[in-house]
């Protein structure tokens, strides 16, 4: 008999195969008290057991193909890092030395280490609990056997993994294998294993609870990673009909590479510019893959969360250089630093009373004019490296004029120290700001005057539209895209750029959701940024879309109240132009 089962979806695709269990010897932390004498010891045992850990880790490494792309290999990087991190090493040593064994004080400070990181309100950051586990759990294993053998098995091909959960690397050598797909008890969307199933394109579901209960070893199961779904024992009924599914998937990923570098023009010869979204210079390469374009938002506040130390003027603008240069002559977007409540530098997250509502606390631009000094330092790198090819600087979280006055003081700071200097840069670098909040949407005509573009951010404009927290599973159930106050608060932005004639794009999630591209297209967007795995399916729709027709259907959508209607609306639209067959432009 079939079950079918729900999950949570965090990589697309079809996969159908046997199932192989893993399961892992869970490590046993002993917890007794040692004596003075034992302290050194026991701090060389728990040093060994590092050391065997980032020997096994860095043997899986080198196993892993050689054309693994650098942003991929970074994944198992980050946990070579995370095991010889100063923070968790000494951490531990200090619990030994108050006569604690080693697995104890290990898992002491791993539950500290978890305690900060489940108080952040970022996703993001807050599923990096996920690589402590990780972490922690190799250096218990190796205390209890000083040479462990990685479990996985050697003979994968076409399998469908079933585990609590699985680690970067895990993921990376079962890629190696030719998985059919995997499946865990736990995880979430935005875990590194996630992130890494989604970019090499593993069907992928987690959070199926007691998934190893209910699934026996070699059973048959499908997974469908866009729907969350998991099917059981099939029938013949239903694999053929997912089979089908996955034919026309892999027959719609090969159409789809025609589309690289071919230029995004609907059927109504209206060119539509897409850009790609980055957190790192490593990201360029695989955006250069599918297109070579520029990039729409750089997130620079990512690279000061993951440093020890915040970079200096000089290192931020290597980096910025870097990505010019690499981008060959496509602009390059950045946006200036988005820090503030969860999004934090590691020097200063104890810093200050914690905020009731971080989300609207002291974050973005009101961070930056608060302490101008960490601002002015971004602003020379930045105009440093517009010396070497077109750069754009986008501000997040622009809420009033004052702000606006405030940041063209600062950059005329900026200048007139880089004179001092003599040192090159763009005088004209175009200025603009991130629409995310609604006092902005609500602005933006007036904003529009005096910027020279407008970005959309979906993201924090739904949440701050709606009042909701949208990772609060308590009332995420409120996000809506097609919230009639969101559809205008975009319309009206869109409409601000047009009539001062500057360029509007959309960077945020619902950029990359191609059952929204269609609206999107119908409300005036023409410029997309969006990340470089989806920049392919978004340009597949744009060139088969008429515009004139999407504009007239999308005219009548906005004077909807009910989001069941909006809804229908946008399936219809979505309907109306989506069965022609693929076409390239010339």
């Amino acid at each position: 008999m079939s079950i079918m089962l729900n999950g949570i979806g965090v990589s697309r695709g079809i996969g159908i195969g046997n199932v192989y269990v893993l399961y892992r010897e869970q490590p046993e932390v002993q917890e007794y008290l040692i004596t003075e004498d034992d302290v050194e010891s026991e701090v060389q045992r728990y040093i060994r057991a590092k050391l065997s850990a980032l020997t096994e880790l860095s043997a899986i490494k080198k196993r892993i193909d050689s054309d693994t792309p650098d942003e991929i290999l970074a994944f198992i990087d980050t946990h070579l890092l995370m095991i010889d991190d100063p923070v968790l090493n000494t951490g531990v040593i200090n619990h030994i030395k108050q006569l604690r064994n080693a697995e104890w004080a290990l898992q002491i400070q791993c539950d500290r280490l978890i305690s900060v990181f489940d108080n952040m309100q970022d996703e993001y950051l807050r599923t990096r609990q996920d690589d402590i586990y990780h972490v922690v759990r190799s250096i218990q294993l190796c205390l209890g056997d000083e040479n462990p053998v990685h479990q996985l098995g050697d003979s994968l091909k076409g399998k469908i993994i079933v585990a609590d959960d699985l680690t970067p690397a895990d993921t990376l050598l079962m890629k190696h294998q030719k998985i059919a797909g995997f499946i865990t008890e736990y995880g979430g969307p935005l875990s590194h294993t996630a992130i890494l199933a989604r970019s090499l394109g593993i069907p992928a579901l987690v959070g199926v609870h007691k998934a190893r209960q209910l699934i026996n070893a070699n059973e048959t199961v499908i997974i469908d990673g866009k729907r969350g779904m998991l099917i059981i024992s099939p029938d013949n009924k239903s694999l053929k009909h997912f089979k089908g599914l996955r034919r026309q998937e892999q027959k719609k990923k090969e159409d789809l590479k025609r589309l690289v570098n071919q230029p995004a023009i609907t059927k109504d010869q209206h060119h539509i510019t897409l850009h790609g979204n980055i957190d790192r210079h490593e990201d360029v390469r695989s955006l250069r893959k599918v297109e070579e374009t520029g990039v729409g938002l750089y997130r620079t506040e990512m690279m000061f969360i993951s440093a020890k130390t915040p970079p200096d003027e000089e290192q931020q603008y290597q980096e910025y250089r870097k990505i010019v240069k690499a981008l060959k002559g496509n602009p390059l977007t950045i946006r200036t630093l988005d820090l503030g409540a969860d999004k934090e530098m590691k020097d200063t997250q104890q810093h200050g009373p914690l905020a009731h509502n971080p989300a609207m606390g002291l974050r973005a631009i009101r961070r930056c004019l608060k302490h101008p000094e960490l601002f002015l330092m971004q602003l020379r790198a930045i105009l440093r490296a517009s010396a070497f090819g077109p750069i754009r600087m986008m501000i997040p979280m622009l809420t009033n004029h004052s702000e606006i006055d405030q940041i063209l003081v600062l950059i005329k700071q900026a200048k007139a120290e880089l004179d001092l200097k003599k040192q090159a840069y763009d005088d004209n670098i175009p200025l603009g700001a991130m629409i995310e909040v609604p006092a902005a949407a609500l602005a933006a005509e007036t904003f529009a005057e005096r910027l020279d573009f407008l970005s959309i951010g979906t993201n924090d404009l739904i949440q701050y539209t709606l009042a909701l927290d949208r990772i609060d599973d308590e009332v995420s159930y409120l996000y809506d895209p097609l919230h009639p106050s969101v559809l205008r608060l975009i319309d009206m932005t869109l409409k601000a750029g047009r009539n001062a004639g500057i360029p509007v794009s959309m960077c945020g999630e619902m950029a990359s959701d191609a059952n929204y591209t269609r609206l999107l297209l119908g409300l005036g967007l023409r410029y997309f940024s969006v990340p470089a795995t989806v920049l392919l399916e978004i340009k597949s729709i744009i060139i088969e879309a008429n515009i004139s027709k999407l504009e007239d259907e999308t005219r009548q959508l906005l004077k909807l109240h009910h989001h069941a209607d909006i809804s229908l609306a946008v399936e219809r639209i979505n309907k109306n132009q989506h069965s022609a067959p693929l076409k390239l432009h010339a």
